[in-house]
């Protein structure tokens, strides 16, 4: 289902809105694992692959175009989705940013930088929601209409204004955390990539930030 120009500009507007202060805002500090959506899982082994930057121990899992939640997960088609974690000694602290990383997918060159949760709104979708069925039309005859008759173009759907807000919220919940924060951090990092899972055949996450460097090899 095709989403209007409408809808992309509504949800972008909630999106700006809840992000004032989000992925793309560094704070000067925060409290180690603060209220959000997305919290490490108990150790790095627990992610697909891990390694070593330095003193930090970057571990990430690949989830496709679905971004994970409680009743049931998103979907994007226009985005990739990583759920990355930084580790380090207790009490250790990290500058974190989403430039930190980037993906190449299917050993391209050139691989791709991580972008804000912000540009994902517009391509969030609920699987699980399903539009109201469309009223049926008094009259077949196109006596009366303008002309239009069957040529009549769809209805446009329009996404509850509750459920925009409640994925653009969840979204910026569970995005990584950026700024100066307590390990261990994690959430979830997104790559512009348009074509099916089924159609990547590698994944090497690229860390290159305060901590040093790191290349992980995922599994689509």
């Amino acid at each position: 289902m095709r989403l209007s120009a409408l809808w992309m500009t509504s949800v972008l507007t909630v999106a700006f809105c809840l992000g004032a202060a989000g992925q793309n805002t560094e704070s000067k500090s925060a409290p180690a694992n603060e209220a959000k959506g997305m919290p490490p899982r108990a150790a790095p082994g627990d992610y697909q692959a891990h390694a070593q930057a330095g003193a930090v121990t970057v571990a990430a899992e690949f989830l496709g175009h679905a971004v994970p939640r409680m009743e049931g997960p998103l979907s994007t088609e226009d985005y990739v989705v990583v759920e990355t974690a930084l580790f380090g000694a207790a009490g250790a602290q990290l500058k974190v940013s989403i430039e930190d990383f980037s993906l190449r997918i299917n050993g391209k060159k050139t691989p791709q930088p991580s972008q804000s949760y912000v540009l994902v709104n517009k391509s969030l979708k609920d699987p699980s929601w399903v539009p109201p069925e469309p009223a049926e039309p008094k009259s077949k005859s196109s006596f009366g209409t303008g002309g239009q008759g069957d040529n009549a173009p769809p209805p446009v759907v329009h996404v509850p204004f509750e459920l925009r807000r409640a994925m653009a919220l969840h979204l910026q919940k569970s995005a990584l955390p950026v700024g100066e924060h307590a390990l261990p951090e994690a959430g979830l990092i997104f790559f512009q990539y348009r074509g099916k899972s089924e159609s990547i055949r590698s994944i090497e996450l690229i860390y290159a930030g305060s901590a040093g460097e790191a290349t992980l090899t995922l599994q689509p």
